[in-house]
């Protein structure tokens, strides 16, 4: 397929079939960098109300940058690879600190930032500055590998390769920001993993179609059994509210509220030798469900026990005490909001 053709019939389809209502199709930077990033290894669908909220309470790169670490987490709360968030907060203060407030306008200044990667980068830039740059995330890989019944791994490494010289062989001169988002919708609402080829604009021209392996390819990426931990969290607690630590060591929840833990399956007395010593006097205690959580490299069992103390009154005791009218204002894991939810509702 001629490069001419293909970009033709993805932007004709982008401009009837297309997405043109979502709340960060406009041509500013700060939004446009502030979504890529959220869209990362989540879905529109769920980006949507967390974007909105977020740019009310920073509206501008500056506003971002002055607030802190735990008013950023705690508008993420929720969003999970929270990383994404420290990194967010990290750009924001280069911008504003090194860079005058002025926004990178090509690719390779915006992937020296913190968190963005050259798909990131270059969406940002075609999107804000009409610069042609051409993007390859998961949902363009498998667009692209089926047209062209690329039968590989889309993690493959010399896939990798070619998939970006194919992607920039095939940048149209002319209405870049609806073939860039024609890449996007065709991958997110039509090829997806399970793809209406009786929809696609390709069908008549797609390789992986016209041999039945469209359901085949991209190969599934070889995985490995996820490991599993085992950890007991305390859930302690005094008349309507709960106690919470903030994590300062490594992990995917540094930066967030959590409740104290301790490592593999603990027994009741266990938990309440802990609670006394940090300086709590324990009424009662009673072992909760144990739950899950999957992370994208292993799964989290949580053993919660519920320990009830007299007072929440203890000068050595590091963290905050927050009922569930606190929650919306603290950033929380979501397994953990969930659960003091449920406890607390």
């Amino acid at each position: 397929m001629q490069t001419k053709q293909f970009s033709k019939i993805l932007i004709d389809w982008q401009k009837i079939h297309g997405r043109h209502n979502l709340p960060w199709q406009v041509a500013q930077p700060y939004a446009r960098w502030i979504s890529e990033i959220m869209l990362q290894q989540t879905q529109v669908s769920t980006v949507i109300e967390y974007f909105e909220r977020f740019m009310r309470r920073f509206p501008t790169v500056q506003d971002l940058a002055q607030a802190s670490e735990d008013e950023v987490m705690q508008y993420w709360s929720g969003l999970g690879y929270y990383s994404r968030a420290r990194n967010l907060h990290r750009a924001a203060k280069i911008i504003v600190e090194q860079l005058d407030g002025q926004f990178p306008q090509t690719r390779e200044q915006w992937e020296s930032l913190p968190g963005v990667g050259r798909s990131t980068a270059a969406a940002i830039v075609a999107f804000s500055f009409g610069v042609r740059e051409t993007i390859l995330d998961g949902n363009v890989k498998r667009v692209l590998m089926r047209i062209y019944a690329l039968q590989s791994s889309a993690d493959d490494r010399q896939t990798v390769k070619e998939l970006w010289t194919l992607a920039e062989s095939l940048l149209p001169q002319q209405d870049l920001d609806a073939y860039i988002q024609g890449l996007m919708d065709l991958g997110a609402t039509i090829c997806s993993r399970n793809p209406k080829c009786i929809l696609c604009p390709f069908k008549e021209r797609c390789k992986a179609f016209s041999l039945g392996l469209q359901n085949d390819i991209p190969k599934p990426k070889k995985r490995s059994r996820r490991p599993q931990q085992e950890r007991t969290f305390l859930l302690i607690w005094c008349e309507d509210q709960c106690f919470l630590q903030k994590r300062t060591g490594k992990g995917v929840w540094k930066g967030l509220y959590s409740l104290p833990e301790m490592d593999a399956i603990k027994t009741e007395d266990e938990v309440r030798d802990v609670v006394e010593q940090m300086g709590l006097t324990v009424r009662n205690s009673r072992e909760l469900e144990p739950f899950q959580h999957d992370f994208s490299h292993y799964r989290l069992i949580l053993h919660p026990v519920a320990v009830n103390v007299t007072s929440k009154e203890n000068a050595c005791l590091q963290g905050r005490w927050v009922g569930l009218q606190d929650l919306p204002d603290v950033g929380v894991p979501a397994p953990i909001r969930s659960l003091l939810e449920s406890f607390l509702g």
